[in-house]
């Protein structure tokens, strides 16, 4: 028995170490998009480096109303301060992928174990070492393939891998309950399902919310592989009663019951969430966040749908990456003209494995497993058309059917390998097997050599961040964020030319794109010049955006800082305060209270610049107006102080103590035991008293008389 398990456990070495050597180059790479917008909360407060800062800093989280707590606390192993060396980050990203696998040969294997009928022949050693080993093929395909490389090496889908890495121990566990259960150790079982269905659930979803599925997940694979499984009972109980009994039916029951509760009721639950999402966002105005409307979204899933699926059974090296913004909205069915067969497809998909579930229900579970996994960001939430890393828990059984056909486990339950028989013909059907078994193994061989080789080479664009912009920039002539990143590129290797060349491109195409635009500006400073026609652009951009986010504060303040600049003549005062003009005229922009502060925030920021401390007090005031935060009213008055006027600074702090009250209170979640930590450490207090102090003492010293 210990030499037959030998192999697999050397198998899933293998794995492990030919998936670390193929991911092993994009270790170098740097942080990425996203990385920027949720690494620097490690620093917000100051380091982590006490009860305090930790407390504040695990509480920090805005991605979703539980804030994702445990991924931040797994960032605290790569560094307790921002800016920090992206290294460590991808590795520990590495690992949890090396995690994950291991993890999903488990799962692989405890799914076939419940799904066949373990009798005394089926348990023999060699028939299990087979389904180990399709348990870790499977796997392998899944750890080796390419598509999950724009999640494990990009540092912050860390929470989709964690949620996960919950996930699949989730449904292991919930797998050894069931077992359990309906051999009639009740209490077992019911411990294990309730660990695995609430405990892991609620481990997975504070990695990343879609780790709520995990109950949804268990119950379709209950419902499409496992319904008509059989599980043998104790043999004490086996020997008192007929399995068929009364006593087998009230465990069935009882699991059932259990099910129900614990993964029926949450099911129903997501299911009414995402209906009402949908509702609020059909009668909502989404236009100052999306570019598209919510029934558009959900025309256009069944392209992106099929797309990944596309790529997961299609595989190739290089892919769009994490630029997808060229994803065209669906606004009819036959507009664009692939979303009527894309919906076709993808019904044809789901009936299929409906009509074949009893012939083929690895293949049935690995679509509805799928689809499933797919539906919290793929349906009415209001999230980004299109990113990869959403197929990372997702596909983990969709090669599964596959492994098993390559190591010869039919769906059914039995297997292939039971001892030839002595006759002529019987030798000649053993000789027919051994043929189609060597086939068979060269085949895997080759799908691991393959994927292996497209991930490394992935892996190796992963680890040289410029080359790996340039060449999504061309994979995505369409997408405004892939052409702006390579133009910027460009710019910061000396290239202007090409960077403008690229820009002036882009805006043909798309001329209310605010970031091209002003990236162009930024091209024509490098080149010494600023012509009419690039700031008319920048206009015409700044009149007609919906939304700007972050990049106002971004790419103004630094405009300002830099105003007159020798590099660029061209770029004065007078130049930024009538482009702001532009942009305070979009109504667009102004309707929404953030950007209505950016604005003043920016007005604010001219004044002090053009030396008037008076006008950037007031315009500082009616910024903070729009929001009362804090924050808002520390950096303002620190920005004053800085400037060299504390006595407005310290004005602006009394502006906003005579406001505080109207300091909107934080929604529930996250958000809210933020606030309360950080009022328990009076952490603002402390901070306002800190900063006034400065200013005071500042004032003083202006007010001192020369020596």
């Amino acid at each position: 028995m210990k030499r037959l398990w030998g192999y697999p456990a050397l198998a899933t070495l293998a794995m492990l170490l030919l998936t670390g050597l193929a991911y092993w180059p994009g270790l170098s790479g740097g942080f990425l998009f996203d990385d920027y917008a949720n690494l620097p909360a490690l620093g917000a407060t100051g380091p982590v480096g006490d009860w305090n800062g930790f407390w504040r800093y695990i509480t920090s989280g805005r991605a979703d109303p539980l804030g994702r707590p445990l991924s931040l606390l797994s960032f605290l192993l790569d560094a307790r301060d921002w800016p920090a060396a992206p290294l460590p980050f991808k590795r520990t990203n590495l690992l949890v992928h090396l995690a994950n696998a291991s993890l999903l040969a488990r799962l692989l294997y405890e799914l076939y174990r419940a799904r066949a009928v373990w009798n005394a022949d089926h348990d023999a050693p060699a028939r299990q070492q087979r389904l180990a080993i399709a348990s870790i093929l499977g796997a392998s395909f899944w750890a080796l393939h390419p598509l999950l490389v724009s999640t494990t090496l990009y540092v912050v889908q860390r929470e989709a891998m964690l949620s996960t890495l919950f996930t699949l121990l989730g449904l292991i566990l919930w797998l050894r309950g069931r077992r359990a259960l309906l051999r009639g150790d009740r209490l077992r079982g019911i411990t294990w399902i309730l660990t695995a269905l609430v405990g892991c659930t609620v481990l997975a979803m504070l990695s990343k919310a879609n780790g709520v599925l995990l109950p949804a997940l268990a119950l379709i694979i209950e419902l499409a592989l496992l319904k008509d499984a059989h599980v043998p009972m104790k043999a004490a109980t086996a020997s008192a009663v007929d399995p068929t009994t009364a006593a087998s039916n009230d465990h069935r029951r009882i699991y059932r019951l259990t099910m129900m509760l614990f993964a029926g009721a949450p099911t129903l639950a997501v299911t009414a969430y995402l209906l009402r999402a949908g509702l609020m966002g059909m009668s909502g105005d989404m236009e100052t966040i999306r570019p598209w409307t919510l029934g558009q979204r959900l025309l256009t899933q069944p392209r992106v749908l099929m797309d990944y699926l596309r790529l997961l059974w299609a595989p190739r090296p290089f892919t769009s990456g994490v630029f997808n913004d060229h994803i065209v909205p669906s606004t009819s069915l036959l507009s664009p003209w692939t979303t009527l067969p894309a919906l076709i497809a993808l019904v044809g998909l789901i009936g299929g494995a409906v009509l074949f579930r009893r012939r083929w229900p690895a293949i049935t579970l690995a679509m509805a497993f799928y689809l499933v996994a797919q539906s919290l960001e793929s349906s009415t939430i209001p999230l980004e058309l299109y990113f990869e890393h959403r197929n990372y828990l997702p596909a983990i059984l969709m090669f599964w059917p596959l492994a098993l056909w390559l190591c010869g486990v039919t769906q059914r339950g039995a297997t292939d390998c039971s001892p030839a028989p002595q006759s002529e013909r019987g030798r000649t059907r053993a000789s027919a097997t051994l043929q189609s078994t060597g086939l068979r193994a060269f085949i895997a061989l080759l799908l691991l050599v393959g994927l292996g080789s497209m991930t490394y080479a992935r892996a190796s664009l992963w680890g040289n961040t410029n080359q790996q912009v340039m060449l999504w920039a061309r994979l995505n002539p369409g997408s405004a964020r892939a052409q702006v990143s390579a133009a910027s590129v460009e710019a910061a290797e000396g290239r202007p030319l090409q960077s403008v060349a690229r820009l002036q491109s882009l805006l043909k195409r798309h001329p209310d794109d605010v970031q091209a635009a002003l990236g162009l500006i930024t091209a024509r400073c490098r080149q010494g010049h600023l012509d009419a026609i690039t700031l008319g652009v920048a206009e015409s951009a700044l009149e007609k955006t919906p939304n700007t986010g972050t990049l106002l504060v971004d790419w103004f303040g630094n405009a300002i800082d830099h105003a007159s600049d020798p590099i660029c003549p061209d770029l004065t005062l007078s130049t930024i305060d009538n482009l702001l003009r532009v942009a305070a005229g979009n109504r667009l922009l102004t309707r929404q209270p953030g950007r209505r502060q950016d604005l003043l925030f920016l007005r604010g920021r001219m004044a002090l610049a053009a030396d008037d401390p008076a006008a950037a007090l007031a315009a500082f005031n009616k910024a903070l107006d729009q929001r009362v935060y804090i924050a808002v009213a520390l950096r303002q008055a620190a920005i004053l102080g800085a400037a060299g006027f504390p006595a407005q600074g310290i004005a602006h702090l009394d502006h906003y103590a005579a406001e505080r009250q109207l300091a909107p209170r934080p929604g529930l979640g996250m958000a809210r035991l933020h606030a309360w930590v950080l009022e328990h450490q009076h952490y603002w207090d402390n901070e306002s008293a800190r900063l006034r102090h400065t200013l005071q003492a500042d004032l003083q010293a202006k007010r001192a008389p020369s020596p």
